[in-house]
């Protein structure tokens, strides 16, 4: 899959992380779901650090399950993005589309926070430009291409 990048992985060890673009049907089009973490101020998309021995799409159900209260199928893989987190230090981030398949939105962990948003409202709300590649490769998904 296709990377982002932000940052060149320098010698050190890559964070390893994932994540999720969950999406919903609606009859005025295709949702996405953004949260806010009030420790950065930023709206981005549900993600996180994987545990020892965690495999990358467990991380990333766990994750988004355990910031937005949604237990989440597997879709298509997205790009990944690699940047500088707050410490310097390199973290490369696998996303999935992924869909709710039980649980209510609750707000959880670093997550104070989240909004079904448009593509289009999603590229002017969230926070960081790496993440409009993950917009417009879930709005391509959706769309079959």
């Amino acid at each position: 899959m296709e990377e982002a990048r932000a940052a060149r992985p320098s010698g050190k060890a890559v964070i390893r992380a994932a994540g999720g673009v969950v999406t919903r049907d609606k009859v005025d089009g295709l949702r996405v779901l953004v949260v806010h973490r009030p420790r950065y101020d930023d709206w981005t998309f549900p993600k996180g650090k994987a545990l020892p021995g965690e495999s990358d799409e467990d991380c990333a159900v766990r994750e988004v399950e355990e910031e937005t209260g949604l237990f989440c199928g597997l879709g298509v893989e997205l790009p990944s993005t690699v940047y500088r987190d707050a410490r310097g230090r390199t973290k490369r981030v696998r996303y999935w589309s992924m869909n709710p398949q039980k649980g209510e939105l609750a707000f959880r962990h670093e997550v104070d926070g989240a909004r079904w948003v448009s593509l289009e409202e999603a590229e002017n709300l969230l926070t960081y430009a790496r993440d409009s590649v993950l917009v417009t490769a879930v709005g391509e998904a959706a769309q079959g291409e």
